[in-house]
């Protein structure tokens, strides 16, 4: 089997069965005016890696391996975003209010499309999640067993949550999973850097990590 060179160890996978998983690089949250600059973030550190994450996807294109979009979002009514979550945060806008971009983490508004850099090819997916992980009240985990895939990297944002979120979720369901280090970004450095840290520990107890060039090349 191919094989990346990864923490804490090489990652195998079978030719032809790798997937790539690009969490949330929707403009919510890269954008200045968006929900994440909204709650008082910076929002660089994440519009930063929009060239990273591009080559990735470009390597994934390139070996013609499926590529799942998320992003998070919501109904227009609200009828599947829990009370508790729009009210967290106290901040002066929230799930919903109408934003510098239209209503925040709404489907369908401007600021929930993906970042143009990063907008969906035909034949990719895009899968609009309610809530942090990728397979919660989506159709992910159907759409990967029909393709028979096992085996996932992942990229976006933000690496603490809906990232790790998504592959905690993938490691209890079973896949490999993969993370492309320079292609994830946190509003907090120290959050990141905690993230790929408990990943890899013990073994790689919830996956592996690899730098996007590396697992590039090993694509080609």
């Amino acid at each position: 089997m191919p094989t990346i060179a990864a923490q804490p160890y090489e990652y195998s996978f079978p030719s032809g069965k790798l997937a790539l998983v690009v969490i949330d690089m929707q403009r919510d949250f890269v954008e200045e005016g968006g929900f994440g600059s909204v709650l008082g973030n910076d929002v660089r550190p994440l519009a930063a890696i929009v060239p990273t994450v591009r080559r990735l996807l470009d390597g994934f294109r390139a070996a013609r391996l499926p590529i799942i979009h998320t992003r998070e979002g919501h109904r227009p009514d609200l009828t599947d975003c829990p009370p508790a979550k729009r009210a967290r945060g106290r901040g002066k806008l929230g799930i919903g209010d109408q934003g510098p971009m239209g209503r925040i983490l709404i489907d369908g508004e401007s600021g929930n499309d993906l970042v143009p850099e990063l907008a969906a090819l035909p034949g990719e997916t895009v899968i609009v999640k309610p809530g942090k992980g990728a397979f919660y009240a989506t159709r992910l985990g159907n759409l990967l067993e029909t393709q028979g895939i096992g085996h996932l990297v992942f990229a976006g944002v933000t690496t603490e949550v809906c990232v790790q979120t998504t592959m905690r979720e993938a490691n209890d369901r079973g896949y490999e999973c993969l993370l492309a280090e320079d292609a994830t970004e946190s509003y907090f450095p120290e959050f990141k850097a905690a993230t790929l840290a408990m990943i890899r520990a013990q073994g790689g107890i919830v996956g592996w990590t690899a730098p996007t060039d590396t697992i590039v090349k090993a694509l080609r």
